[in-house]
């Protein structure tokens, strides 16, 4: 009888612990892109000052090339796309408290990042520059020795500054601002003397604005560009690369790129 009993109790234990097992493998699994399409809604967080990559036009509508990349994907998924602004210095934090599902605004792939969240492949390549005066007399990196630069807080041109170990050292000071508009705000008064940013938004802002900055052929560093998510948000990052390599095919990405920049310049399937 005792060995009856055992026996039963032993079944009743395995089962228990097969249930338990069950339970945590659930709970392990990746429910993220099932999350999105439950919802029907894809919550992108972004800095809405960044422009070309999206920022917020005459009529204060947040515009942009990754805000057209994000319309197609999200219309190619079937859901609706929710447009968050977000502060740029507590990026990671919005995304991993679940306010946002991932960071698409320009956001650099950097080693650090790629340790905390996960990314999608590259699709554009970039670089962190200086942005000075016209009528500046500086022309290289070593000429702004004993000057003060600016750059927006919490971005990759803090990372940037932060490597280039000499650069910095030679440096009076530097300045962090809100956003990089901000920045250029103060250049052009004289309050830095210089502005360390990406340089498609520099670009961007020279050509838009008209005003007379000028970008120093020496650069900090060069960079790519990739869509942030939750580390354990992989099913849906491979949706959504998915469809951008799709849109690479079809020539959708080409077109858009050529709406912002005027040339094919994503290296989405490339």
């Amino acid at each position: 009888m005792n060995k009856i009993v055992t026996r039963a109790l032993c079944v009743a234990a395995c089962a228990l612990l097969a249930v338990s097992c069950a339970k945590k493998a659930d709970s392990g699994a990746d429910n993220s892109l099932k999350a999105v399409m439950d919802k029907k809604s894809f919550i992108l967080g972004l800095d809405d000052s960044f422009p070309p990559m999206g920022f917020r036009d005459e009529n204060n509508e947040i515009v942009g090339y990754d805000i057209d990349l994000a319309r197609e994907v999200t219309r190619r998924m079937g859901v609706e796309l929710v447009l968050q602004p977000i502060d740029w210095n507590a990026k990671e934090q919005e995304l991993n408290t679940g306010k946002i599902d991932c960071i698409w605004n320009g956001f650099t792939m950097t080693p650090e990042r790629e340790q905390a969240l996960t990314f999608s492949k590259p699709y554009l390549k970039n670089a962190q520059v200086v942005v000075v005066r016209g009528d500046s007399v500086y022309n290289s990196l070593a000429d702004l020795s004993g000057k003060k630069v600016g750059l927006q807080a919490g971005s990759s041109a803090s990372d940037a500054l932060e490597a280039a170990v000499e650069f910095k050292a030679s440096l009076t000071g530097v300045v962090e601002f809100k956003d990089n508009l901000t920045a250029l705000m103060d250049l052009e008064i004289k309050g830095v003397d210089a502005v360390v940013m990406d340089l498609m938004v520099a670009n961007d802002n020279i050509n838009r604005s008209g005003k007379d900055y000028r970008i120093l052929e020496e650069s900090l560093s060069p960079e790519n560009y990739g869509i942030g998510f939750r580390k354990a948000d992989i099913a849906l990052m491979q949706k959504v690369q998915e469809t951008l390599e799709a849109m690479a095919a079809d020539g959708t990405i080409a077109k858009i790129s050529e709406k912002w920049f005027k040339a094919d310049i994503s290296i989405v399937g490339k």
